[in-house]
């Protein structure tokens, strides 16, 4: 039982993978396509490519999940916590989408560990959560509208006396790259989120030792199903991101996707913490769009959009829990 059990986890890591690539195409691709810098082919298959290149290219994300956060028990108890909270996230994934909502990937998987592990007495470490996890999912939407703003602010006044098109020409281009680099630093977080997880499965079923760094098959495996669900890309929320939070000019996607990329990078390379790229992409959206007004932006998009940020870990620590805790009444 012990062996299929692992390869059922496994197996649904990848499946949530690919739901948080799906889920999350639209962070780097939304705004280019709103601007007409990329095709939607072109846009999906480089910004798949570059989700398994992030994927690859760290592990101190996958390892503050794995050796901080939590204390996943062994055997069937520990890898059965972990399948709860998998399922939890990819239902929630699956219903945000289905609503045209974006939603945080990584906030859905913490929550449903942190769930899963309250119905099974694992041992969380409530501090390290608050400085590892909620002071960074706070913090990052503040940077990302502040620096978009900023940002935005200087690009407009140093081009202020170009000729337009040419302008915009160059800023299309741009926005090239930075979709480039806002797909490279999601799969530097998120694939390795997923990889912290499946490596918490093969610390509780003994296949690997507490402290260790996910293998390279792990980090693989999990890159290549982002990619994979990135490729096929989640419309509804693309047009979410792309067209109802604010109007998307080459100049305002240019700022948002540079500043949100930066934060992902400085999150995963200097202080090795989870964030969301969708909290800092819709926060760094607003913060470009504002500086025509706060009348620019889409206010009863956003206060759904706030709903259901704030409600993803609730929602599925309570869906991991009641999933963990029917099992261990079945079982």
């Amino acid at each position: 039982m012990e062996p299929a059990l692992l390869a059922l986890v496994i197996a649904t890591a990848l499946v949530f993978a690919w739901t948080n690539g799906f889920h999350d195409a639209a962070n780097a691709v939304a705004t280019p396509l709103a601007t007409g810098a990329l095709r939607p082919g072109i846009a999906l298959a480089l910004s798949a490519v570059l989700n398994v290149v992030g994927g690859l290219l760290g592990v101190s994300v996958a390892q503050t999940l794995q050796g901080s956060l939590f204390e996943v028990p062994v055997n069937h108890p520990g890898m059965r916590l972990v399948l709860a909270a998998l399922l939890a996230a990819i239902a929630w994934n699956l219903v945000t989408w289905w609503f045209g909502l974006p939603s945080s990937s990584s906030h859905a998987l913490v929550g449903g560990i942190a769930g899963a592990g309250l119905a099974a007495g694992a041992g969380v470490d409530w501090g390290l959560m608050c400085e590892k996890v909620l002071l960074p999912t706070l913090v990052s939407p503040v940077i990302g509208f502040v620096g978009a703003w900023l940002f935005t602010w200087v690009l407009m006044r140093a081009t202020q006396d170009a000729a337009h098109g040419p302008m915009l020409r160059r800023f299309r281009i741009a926005q090239v790259v930075s979709a480039s680099a806002m797909a490279l630093g999601h799969g530097l977080q998120d694939a390795q989120k997923t990889a912290g997880v499946v490596l918490l499965a093969l610390i509780a079923s003994g296949h690997a030792e507490d402290g260790a760094s996910a293998p390279m098959w792990v980090r693989l495996v999990t890159a290549l199903a982002l990619g994979a669900g990135t490729a096929f890309g989640g419309w509804r929320i693309i047009r979410t991101l792309g067209r109802r939070i604010t109007d998307v000019h080459p100049v305002t996607g240019f700022a948002a996707e540079a500043v949100a990329a930066g934060a992902l990078y400085t999150a995963s390379g200097v202080f090795a913490v989870p964030v969301s790229s969708t909290h800092v992409l819709v926060a760094s959206i607003m913060g470009s769009g504002a500086t025509r007004g706060l009348r620019a932006i889409h206010w009863p998009v956003i206060g759904k959009i706030a709903v259901v940020f704030a409600a993803t870990p609730f929602a599925t620590a309570a869906l991991a829990s009641a999933c963990y805790q029917l099992w261990r009444l079945s079982f």
